[in-house]
């Protein structure tokens, strides 16, 4: 059912008489003026969930605003640029599940860490993926350090044809270094997040047993059964289309079950319903109710270097899993592959590539006549690399520019890529600095953070519409309480002041923002962000007091107006009357 989001106020008439005292009346005398203030908003009414949203919108959940402290600040006197929010014009619910975050096994014990937890509660991803992309296809999650089941080879075919140790990780190792299963666990419970689990379907290809599809199905349904209801969210293999992960290629002579040497989308759905019907017994069995996702090619197989298992997979993959996948698990990073991209192409990938993504998605299901399931794209990020891009404050704007696309393409989940990773002079997806930075300690958060931090502080709780007449890029939303929200990102080399103008919304006396940018270090990659002019003690990072710092405001009386920073963004919240 449709239900109006915003009350409709109705027209009020004030109507003053004008008294003329006189000695005596003439038909001369003017008629009294009547002056008519239109005080009418057109309520928004929530749409239907979209199809690629689905159930990720099952637990939504109403925001209510809290006004900020603040300190007065001056506003423009004069703007360049419009925003034009329209907050009747409701396109969806915000899942929450888009602010997730993945959580990897090389993180070393988290659960605990005062410092990571404390700065994931402000955070507040509500999804941490484990335990680890390319990885998870080579994770026993039931095995001691070093004690692999006896039909996983010690080395696995790779692409090329040539036998290679694989690099086996361990759910219950007891290393220092390594955040095993049950310390995951035990941190998700500290952080109150949820998780989302790659299991491995590498082992269904590579696992020497007489019948390796279903040792691993089997190994699936254990993990199951040993999570007892923890986990929700669980997907089956990571990126297996790719000739860079294990199980893609395998050596023939020591399979067992008659599989092809390469793999295929349809081999993949075959296999997928294994490990699903396990699963769910599994599921079944403890009486808990899981969701279980199938990997998809993101974007049309174009390149000469890709193979025909890539090129081929969506078409054997999709009609393959019939009804059994819940969503479908998409991977990108926007930009092209070891490329010293510049600023501005790494905002407009951020800006098209999530529409790119979900208009392919759509296409090809229904060229294959499957139904439209709900989307995840569980690992994002940039693969700019050679100037610092990926710790940088373009990497921040980056981020809710993502955010902000995906909400508008009605995705149901998302996970950045990633918590923490290694510093490679400065091509590095970590969130957090792993310790090898110089001059920064491990567990120091990254421009990202800030943005994403402060981006979801002010976000409200329905996406509602926003356009403009510059470059600038805008994602508005509504509080559930009557604020309006309003996130402008800036791509471009210069600032950009702006007016933010309304309709079927009552403006209150005051809006309150944060505005964030880079500093004059590492040319356009600044390795800072400076947020309502407070920012880092070191030479990386933000302000450490982020979550007291003061917002900025002013009196609406002379309009909402900005000053958008260069490469960065002003994330505002206007009062209701």
């Amino acid at each position: 059912m449709n239900v109006p989001h915003q009350m409709v106020l109705v027209t009020a008439s004030v109507i003053f008489l004008a008294i003329f005292c006189s000695c005596k009346k003439t038909t001369e005398d003017p008629p009294p003026p009547v002056i008519v203030e239109d005080t009418t908003v057109v309520p928004g009414v929530d749409p239907a969930t979209a199809a690629t949203i689905g159930f990720f919108l099952d637990d939504w959940k109403g925001k209510s605003f809290t006004a900020p402290t603040y300190s007065e600040a001056v506003i423009p006197s004069v703007t360049g640029a419009t925003i034009n929010v329209d907050a009747s014009t409701i396109l969806t619910k915000i899942p929450v599940s888009v602010f997730g975050h993945n959580e990897v096994w090389w993180s070393g014990p988290v659960a605990g860490n005062q410092q990571f937890v404390n700065q994931i509660n402000s955070l507040n991803p509500h999804i941490l993926r484990f335990p680890g992309g390319s990885s998870s296809d080579a994770y026993f999650w039931n095995a001691k350090q070093d004690q692999n089941p006896s039909d996983a080879p010690a080395q696995i075919m790779n692409a090329d044809g040539n036998k290679a140790a694989p690099g086996y990780s361990y759910g219950m190792t007891d290393y220092n270094w390594i955040c095993s299963l049950d310390n995951y666990y035990t941190m998700l419970g500290q952080t109150n997040c949820k998780g989302l689990i790659t299991v491995n379907y590498g082992y269904a290809r590579y696992g020497t047993s007489p019948d390796p599809v279903a040792a691993a199905a089997h190994l699936a349904a254990d993990w199951v059964r040993y999570d007892k209801g923890r986990t929700e969210l669980w997907e089956i293999g990571n990126e297996n289309f790719g000739s860079w992960e294990w199980g893609y290629r395998i050596d023939k002579s020591v399979n067992q079950d008659g599989q092809p040497e390469y793999l295929t989308g349809a081999l993949y759905a075959q296999h997928f319903k294994v490990f699903v019907d396990s699963m769910q017994k599994a599921a079944s069995e403890i009486g808990v109710k899981i969701k279980i996702g199938a990997v998809a090619v993101e974007t049309p197989a174009t390149e000469s270097w890709q193979t025909t298992c890539l090129k081929t997979w969506n078409a054997g993959m999709m009609p393959g899993c019939g009804n059994k996948a819940d969503f479908y698990v998409l991977h990108n990073y926007f930009t092209p592959y070891n490329t010293n991209s510049t600023a501005t192409q790494i905002y407009q990938a951020a800006a098209t590539v999530p529409k790119t993504m979900m208009d392919f998605i759509k296409q090809t299901l229904q060229v294959n006549g499957c139904a439209l399931k709900p989307v995840v794209l569980d690992e994002w990020n940039m693969f700019a690399s050679g100037s610092m891009q990926q710790v940088s404050n373009v990497s921040g704007g980056f981020a809710i520019t993502v955010l902000g696309e995906l909400l508008k393409n009605n995705y149901g989940l998302a996970t950045r890529w990633d918590l923490i990773n290694g510093w490679q002079n400065g091509n590095d997806h970590g969130l957090f600095s792993s310790g090898d930075e110089p001059g920064v300690s491990k567990w120091s958060p990254r421009p990202s953070f800030y943005y994403l931090y402060y981006f979801q502080k002010m976000l409200g709780d329905r996406l509602v519409s926003a356009t403009t007449t510059s470059s600038l890029y805008a994602y508005a939303s509504s509080y559930s309480s009557g604020q309006l929200n309003v996130t402008i990102v800036n791509p471009t080399a210069g600032a950009i002041t702006a007016t933010v103008k309304t309709k079927n919304f009552r403006t209150g006396n005051r809006f309150y923002w944060y505005s964030l940018e880079g500093d004059s270090d590492n040319g356009e990659f600044s390795r800072k962000v400076i947020v309502n002019g407070s920012g880092p003690s070191g030479v990386a990072g933000g302000p450490a007091d982020y979550e007291s710092l003061k917002a900025y405001s002013s009196v609406t009386a002379n309009g909402i107006k900005v000053r958008v920073p260069a490469r960065g963004a002003i994330i505002l919240v206007i009062d209701k009357k």
